[in-house]
This record gives C-alpha cells, structure tokens and sequence, in this order.
C-alpha cells in the first residue's frame, strides 16, 4: 500500500505543514473552554474549511483537529468515552479534504499531550498513557490518516508512551516537543537530548523536531541543535507566527506573512525537512511561506547572528545546551513583524 506522507517525503525537497489549529477555529467562533473535538461531529462543515484553508494556501500536509483527543484530555468535557468516535470523524473529514485535492495532500493525526504528568512526579503510569495514545491512534487510524503526529510535548516519558502506543496501532508516525523555557522544554529536554530520544527508542518516528515554544527565532535556535547532532531523520520546525501578545482581552501575534516566509527559508536553511506554522499562522502567512520556499534558493545555515538579525532577539541567552549564541537585544533596522494578526 502507499502511503501519501512517505511519498512526499521521499521525494519532495521540503514539505509545508499546515499552520493553527487553535487559532484558526477560534477566529471561526470556537469559545475559550470549549472542547474542539466536539467539531468534529457538531460543526463539520467548519473543520473541513480549516483542513481545506491549509490545502489552498499550499501545505502538502495538514493535522486533524483531535490534539485534545485522549481520554484524559476528553474527560474534562465529560466525552472521554467518545475518543475513538471524535478521532475517526476528525481524521475523516480530513481524508474527504484531501482527496478531492488535484495534488496528493497528506492527512496527518494530531496527538497532543494527555495534561497528566508521569510518574515518578505525577501519577500518571506508563501503562495508563499507553493505553490512552494507543485508543486515540485507532481512531485516527480507522478514520484514515497517512501518519500519527505527536506534538507539544515536554517529558520523554510521555514521548516514550505514545512511541509504544502507536506501535501497538501500527502506524508510522512523527513527533515534536515544545521548547519554551530557555531552550528546553518545560520538563527540561534539550534539543539534543531529543536528537537521542528518538534514536534511543524501539519505535523510531519518520521524522521529529519542535513546536511551538515562543518564537521564530527561539524554534530556529532549536533545528540548529537538531542538526547539529548529525541526525540523518527529518526535522521538523512548526513555529509560531511571532511572539504572543495580549491586547483587548485577546492573545494576538505578531508575525506576519512577510516574517512567516522568512522563516521559512531560514528553517529549511537550518536543517528542517517539514516546516509549518503553529500559533497564530494563518492562510495568508502560510502562502507567504509557500511562495518563499519555492523561490528562494536554499543558502548556508544561518548562524544565530543572522536569525537575530532577520527574525528578532531570542527570548534566552542560551538554549540549555551550552553552546555559545547571539546576544539576546532588541529588534533593529527593517521589521516585517510587528502587526497583530491573529488571535489564539
């Protein structure tokens, strides 16, 4: 059987991810609160316009609205018992987008993290997140998705559990973590320690990388350590659009699709295979950076100085692993960034 992602893996330069899920539905109505997998069966017709916005701004891929899709997550709307129903329809609605496409899009299975933190800290067992991971992977995979993406993750516990979990559904799949306190996630994962993670593991993702976090530059910073280990698997970058900022009740972002297309290039520069959008992208930055990729030729890695001056100060010294980086400071010169887009 073929498999739509690993073709477009294998044979693409880079693919274009999709951008907010969030923020996107947001802008369509969803209430803070409010469980977005329940769209899937409630609204429909709005989760298939946020698949097919990512589709006609010119991703190859695009995640399905399940990220709160586990039991624990699902709980707290009092839906836990519908993780394969709400998983199927979401990753459904997807397969029915992307194959009215004219060119192959990939549907890809949101996993995102359960809330819960493991033992030994918390109280969540590695056998009680298997079990969860490996009933939302079944959904997705009866609904029809190329590949599982697991995203936003702190702790390689967590990392660990749905590895085994989506083995057990037996399906290939990506992940990412966020790293958002000073380079490291909030479980305190290196860019590095990740680089291993993933080569430690039985169950090796297809590709892995970052999400999220706090910014253009910040995620950048964070391939380079990728890359700098030598791993030979695809990297991913799924950034923000700019640096959140809260303005008349509301979280909007900076970036515009001017900056999202420069970082592009620069992530596909640094190191990243797959590259995309998180919080606050929107079609209109998505475009931006489907333009960018296609006519811009690729150049030497950038160095943090560049990333600096092109995209804005990092929001840390240093990325918690070491090494020597550019100087945190303030933006200078020219700057494509600073208009309120979007809201989360």
């Amino acid at each position: 059987m073929t498999n739509t992602f690993i073709d477009l893996l294998n044979s693409k330069d880079v693919l274009l991810a999709d951008g907010a899920t969030g923020t996107t539905l947001f802008n369509m109505g969803l209430q803070a609160g409010d469980a977005p997998e329940l769209w899937n069966v409630d609204k429909p017709a709005k989760i298939k316009a946020l698949y097919q916005g990512a589709v006609d701004a010119g991703s190859d891929l695009f995640l399905t609205n399940t990220f709160g899709g586990t039991a624990a997550r699902l709980k707290l709307h009092n839906a836990q018992d519908r993780v394969f129903e709400l998983n199927r329809i979401g990753a459904e609605l997807g397969r029915e987008v992307a194959d009215k496409s004219a060119r192959p899009i990939a549907v890809v299975g949101s996993v995102g993290p359960t809330g819960e933190i493991m033992q030994p800290v918390g109280e969540l067992s590695h056998a009680l997140a298997v079990e969860m991971f490996h009933q939302q992977a079944e959904g997705l995979k009866a609904g029809g998705v190329d590949v599982l993406w697991l995203e936003t993750i702190s702790a390689p516990e967590e990392f660990r559990a749905a590895a085994e979990a989506f083995a057990l559904a037996d399906m290939p799949w990506c992940g990412t973590m966020s790293f958002d306190t000073a380079g490291r996630t909030m479980m305190g994962v290196t860019s590095s320690a990740l680089a291993e993670l993933v080569e430690d593991i039985d169950n090796k993702p297809l590709a892995f990388g970052a999400n999220c976090g706090t910014g253009a530059s910040d995620i950048l910073r964070t391939v380079l350590g990728f890359a700098a280990q030598g791993t030979e698997r695809a990297i991913i970058s799924k950034g923000n659009a700019g640096i959140p900022k809260y303005v008349n009740g509301h979280i909007h972002y900076d970036g515009t699709p001017a900056l999202m297309g420069e970082y592009a290039v620069m992530a596909r520069d640094s190191g990243a295979k797959i590259i995309g959008g998180c919080c606050g992208t929107l079609p209109d930055h998505l475009r931006a950076m489907r333009e960018a990729l296609d006519t811009q030729p690729r150049a030497m890695r950038p160095t943090l100085e560049k990333i600096v001056d092109a995209l804005g100060p990092f929001s840390s010294a240093g990325d918690g692993t070491g090494d020597d980086v550019a100087p945190v400071r303030e933006r200078r010169g020219r700057r494509k960034s600073q208009t309120q887009t979007s809201s989360q």
